[in-house]
């Protein structure tokens, strides 16, 4: 099998080739990735060196059709992964711009090219798929109660999961339409190794580390369900190999957390592991509330443990540990990830708070 992964030098698309990798020894990735400022070779470097026939790397546009239609036509594809995507919603509102090209015109180009070459004239596509992945973001806002299936309406609050609704649109529309073998994930908030740190955990947890202050949204009281990545790489497998054409599949964790709770317990985890003293709450400052903030997610996902025979296997606790460890024993990979263009977007937009 040949594996087309969009965005695989990202945090949960490097993750993926790790995993997908040792899983199927049979299996060979085309790796594509822009690698703007949150795509990282470093991430793919073990691949890289140990899987040279197994791994390619591309550098390139998702929506770049020449390309991608080279790369149809260089390698008979059986499985596309598309992970490539603009993903922090503090970016989205400062460009949304941004956000419709990479995630609604890339996708479409990518469907499109797919349509081409797997739906020409006495072609199968019985061993194709394209994994559309995608957010819970895309369902909007919940109360204290419920949770969102995949028959939720879409009612996005953020360009970030607006865009990401229009590309499921999409996606759901070239199966109605065309044909063609799509399913579309929607993920939970993900943590774990590699993760660039604009994002709360790892955001945390370098900020604590340099003794810096910890700017909480609002009371801190958005509720979020966390799911370790090597979780959500299992059920992305267990979707390319069994996942029904059509299908919509929610993968969460049911692990739901106050972000304050999770910036607590971060604190918890790195003074146990460094002693250092000031790694304390005292770094915790209350910043004004982002446009639109969703107050909480979660998910329903009976229907991926029924259907596909997922079951998340790390808990929180578990995972969060997990993370601390790694990126303490990785602090050199945070140094060089956090880039003049990073420290630049994120003193401004914290001083407009």
């Amino acid at each position: 099998m040949i594996l087309l992964a969009t965005g695989c030098a990202g945090f949960i698309g490097s993750n993926f080739v790790h995993f997908y990798l040792r899983l199927k020894p049979e299996c060979k990735i085309i790796g594509l990735d822009k690698l703007t400022y949150a795509g990282n070779l470093e991430n793919l470097a073990p691949v890289q060196q140990k899987e040279k026939e197994r791994f390619i790397f591309v550098r390139g546009d998702i929506a770049n059709t020449e390309l991608v239609e080279h790369l149809f036509s260089l390698y008979d594809i059986d499985v596309v992964v598309n992970f490539a995507a603009e993903s922090h919603v503090d970016r989205s509102i400062d460009n949304p711009q941004v956000f419709l090209q990479t995630n609604v015109m890339g996708t479409q180009n990518l469907l499109e090219v797919a349509r081409k070459s797997w739906l020409q004239k006495d072609k199968s596509t019985q061993n194709k798929k394209f994994i559309q992945i995608s957010t819970d973001e895309v369902y909007g806002t919940l109360g204290p109660e419920g949770r969102f299936t995949e028959a939720s309406p879409l009612c996005p609050r953020s360009p970030y999961a607006a865009s990401k609704a229009a590309a499921d649109l999409l996606a759901r529309s070239y199966w109605v339409t065309y044909g063609l073998p799509v399913v579309i994930t929607r993920c939970c908030n993900n943590y774990g190794p590699y993760q660039f740190p604009e994002k709360l955990i790892p955001f945390m947890i370098w900020n604590a580390l340099k003794h810096q202050e910890l700017p909480i949204y609002g009371d801190g009281r958005q509720i979020r369900d966390w799911l370790y990545v090597l979780d959500h790489c299992r059920a992305l497998a267990l979707v390319i190999e069994k996942g029904k054409p059509g299908e919509v599949y929610n993968i969460g964790a049911q692990e739901e957390r106050e972000n304050l709770e999770v910036v607590h317990k971060i604190l918890a985890i790195l003074q146990k592991k460094t002693g250092d003293p000031l790694i304390n709450e005292k770094l915790i400052r209350h910043v004004k509330d982002r446009p639109g903030h969703d107050r909480r997610y979660a998910l329903e996902v009976s229907k991926i443990e029924k259907e596909l025979g997922w079951k998340k296997e790390i808990s929180f606790e578990e995972g969060l540990e997990k993370t601390v460890e790694w990126y303490l024993n990785h602090r050199q990979w945070l140094e060089r990830v956090i880039s003049g263009e990073y420290l630049n977007f994120y003193q401004k937009w914290y001083r407009e708070r």
